[in-house]
């Protein structure tokens, strides 16, 4: 059994020990310490269940691909899951080395069918995650086995997702593979698929590899096996070189970080910092790309740093040794600080914060010291600043949330709703102060979900929005529609979000934001972004914490002595928002770190349902105003009839987008969405009101999705069941209509 020096990893490793049964403990499937290269034959026996008398092979990979294909329909940031952290073979578990193996090869077939005879060149990284430079090894001498040239860090060493994102645009790749959960639980990974934009796959490009691997199903129970080649480790087509002459491309991110968000009067700016800004570096892999960018931008000296080294565990952040409910179990809240949750008597706080002992770190940081906590693949960004306790009340009134470190200090913990907001304001100033903001007309792309702030903010300044459903890729997607438009710089550009309305972005429109309500944020730039064969893009595809780090360090020294709470005020009141107050209640129907695979499955498969129900709840009545089958005041109706503790008089519309449903009310929104990688519920609130979003988003959200009589009475059986199809049925218009679908052109590398 693996052993730990960290008392709680090594309750995890015991508790994982010991629910693995002998059977798969003794897997010897396929050994990547094995150097030279080698075959792995996929049996028949592999598909069915594991019985130690009648299969004694048996890996019931049946069922886990018909989980993992129903993940890849709906998946808004790869195709998550928990895993064996001690026997990556586990294939009870969604993550497991067998179905990276599968999926890396469906990839791989598919590529090479759509480009064939063309030398096909993809990027794989990592972050730090249990099992993740096995399956980067694994990842790329498989598709070296199948003549894929694949660009990797030396020694396979970490990079963030927006590193790997940027190079397979830049370098005009066909895509690249990413292992990471982002900011989820320590025991969860996934691989996300980039295109040949550097963006996460659209559902049905997830589908097309999917079917691959069905193909490869089907030829294993006809023909008994299939045989799956790994090159060695040492195959050429395993290049290190490349990443290693661009210094894994840091000097290219630079010079693309120079023309924009890094220009000499942000670093200017920055460098006339006295305080330190503090990088929190959870599970330590953002230091090894960040600090030698922040070093070639000669502003490294105004940064201090905590957890530089690598850490599955995540340096126990989020980690506790009892549920919420107090029960003595492993839990995991997540790497997400801005996590918000109860204890059993009822009080709210802050539990990755808790685990983080600022009170303890910060002790000897003066007061107005700027913490930026960023992820494990460095791609999301939470803003903290302490300030005086004097100011609680201020804080309490304008909805900002904080904890108190000591008698003298608290510490604010900014939604990424308040702090992208606070961005995207500076470095709108900045571009009028150089006189550069009339140069084009200006639009922002958000998600649903995302603070009302934004889009109140973005009309009194003139930025035309465009709303999507939640996950990068819609943001990107998005991008993808202008750049095609973009392409005739005389003609206005028109796009429709997922609202159902029709957006005029103007003449030669420049993007100044896209994020989203999680964490992640991107800037465009003004020059459009140019690749080494000609594409060119409005901005990156994913979300980059190093380009939020830039910007807000700038603001913070912008603001001298001035607290970002006090400057968050301002644009209220500067811009007369009324729809100041947000929150997201997540409602989580099982424990995710449960290490028994069979408990996990049941209580999983129970909080799904729950989910559902939930969903459909709402979903139903979306659709049906959408086809005629019932009117507003019908849904009035039956919400009233279902909530008596909420009223629903004055809502003004109730609406699918792409994910969850919307309603909208004359005083603030409310989005009840579906997680679409666990078992779990996400309900979001916007308004003039933090107390009443906080109710709504909490009753609605917690709903059990029961019919009611008057549900039923609008909405029959047959519709009900269908409301599911037919969303997906409008989501996938949505996605298609003006779709750039300009195909890859395989070109001739220079490297």
């Amino acid at each position: 059994m693996k052993i730990s020096t960290n008392k709680l990893e090594n309750e995890l490793f015991k508790s994982v020990y010991d629910k693995t049964p002998d059977y798969v403990k003794n897997l010897n499937l396929m050994d990547f310490s094995n150097n030279g290269e080698f075959t792995f034959r996929l049996k028949k026996e592999h598909l069915e269940p594991y019985d130690k008398d009648k299969n004694p092979e048996g890996l019931n990979l049946k069922e886990w691909f018909a989980n993992y294909a129903k993940e890849a329909k709906v998946s808004t940031a790869g195709i998550r899951g928990p895993q064996n952290i001690l026997y990556p073979q586990d294939t009870r578990f969604p993550i497991n080395l067998v179905g990276i193996v599968l999926a890396t090869l469906a990839k791989a077939l598919v590529a090479n069918e759509k480009y064939k005879g063309k030398q096909i060149v993809k990027i794989a990284g990592r972050e730090v995650r249990y099992n993740s430079e096995l399956f980067l090894n694994a990842i790329a001498r498989i598709q070296a086995a199948n003549g894929i040239r694949t660009l990797v860090p030396k020694a396979g060493k970490t990079i963030p997702i927006w590193l790997a994102s940027f190079l397979a645009f830049k370098l005009d790749l066909l895509g690249g593979e990413y292992i990471t959960s982002s900011h989820g639980i320590s025991v969860k990974n996934a691989t996300k698929d980039l295109n040949s934009q550097g963006s996460q796959y659209l559902p049905e490009e997830s589908m097309e590899f999917v079917n691959k691997i069905q193909e490869i199903f089907d030829i294993t129970e006809k023909n008994g096996y299939y045989d799956i080649k790994i090159s060695a480790s040492d195959n050429p087509l395993i290049d290190e070189k490349v990443m290693a002459n661009i210094d894994d491309g840091v000097d290219l991110y630079v010079e693309y970080l120079k023309s924009g968000v890094a220009q000499k009067s942000s670093l200017d700016l920055i460098n006339t910092l006295k305080n330190k800004i503090v990088i929190e570096n959870v599970g330590g892999s953002a230091y090894n790309t960040l600090g030698r960018v922040l070093k070639k931008l000669n502003i490294s000296d105004k940064f201090v740093w905590f957890n530089t080294e690598e850490d599955p565990f995540f340096h126990s952040i989020g980690k506790y040794d009892h549920t919420p409910k107090g029960e003595k179990a492993f839990y995991d809240f997540s790497v997400d600080a801005t996590v918000l949750a109860q204890k059993p008597n009822g009080e709210k706080y802050f539990p990755v914060i808790e685990t983080l002992h600022y009170e303890e770190k910060l002790e000897k940081f003066p007061q107005g010291t700027v913490v930026l906590i960023t992820d494990p693949d460095h791609d999301r960004l939470t803003i903290c600043q302490t300030e005086d306790i004097s100011r609680e009340e201020t804080l309490k009134n304008a909805g900002i949330d904080f904890i108190e470190l000591n008698h003298n200090t608290v510490l604010t913990v900014f939604t990424a709703n308040q702090a992208f907001l606070m961005i995207m304001d500076f470095w709108a100033k900045q571009l009028k102060a150089q006189n550069m903001w009339q140069n084009h007309p200006r639009f922002m792309i958000k998600t649903t979900a995302s603070a009302i702030s934004w889009d109140e903010w973005a009309k009194k300044q003139g930025v035309k929005v465009v709303n999507v459903p939640v996950g990068f890729k819609e943001i990107a997607n998005i991008m993808k529609k202008v750049e095609l438009q973009l392409k005739n710089p005389d003609k206005e550009v028109v796009v429709d979000d997922v609202l159902g309305n029709s957006i005029n972005l103007g003449k030669n429109p420049r993007l100044l934001f896209g994020g989203e309500e999680s964490g992640g944020m991107i800037m465009g730039c003004e020059e459009l972004i140019k690749s080494q064969n000609g594409r060119f893009a409005v901005a990156m595809r994913e979300k980059s914490a190093t380009e939020a780090i830039i910007v807000a360090s700038a603001l913070i020294a912008k603001l001298k002595n001035k607290t970002l709470s006090e400057y968050l005020i301002n644009i209220f009141e500067e811009n007369k928002i009324t729809g100041r107050f947000d929150t997201r209640v997540d409602i989580a129907y099982y424990n995710e770190s449960e290490p028994d695979i069979n408990k996990l499955k049941q209580e999983k498969t129970l909080g799904e349902e729950k989910r559902t129900k939930n969903d459909l709840f709402y979903l139903s009545m979306a659709i049906a105003v959408r086809e005629g089958k019932m009117n507003l005041d019908d849904v009035k109706e039956v919400l009233n009839d279902a909530f008596l503790s909420l009223v629903f008089d004055n809502l003004v519309s109730i609406k699918f987008v792409g994910d969850g449903t919307y309603l909208e009310f004359t005083d603030k929104y409310i989005e009840i969405r579906p997680s679409g990688t666990d078992a779990k519920t996400k309900a979001y609130g916007g308004g003039a009101d933090k107390a009443v979003i906080e109710t709504y988003a909490t009753v609605m959200g917690n709903y059990s999705g029961e019919r009611t009589e008057l549900h039923k009475k609008f909405i029959d059986d047959k519709f009900y069941n269908s409301a599911k199809d037919k969303a997906m049925d409008y989501y996938l218009k949505f996605v298609e209509k003006d779709a750039n679908n300009e195909p890859f052109i395989v070109p001739e590398y220079k490297f």
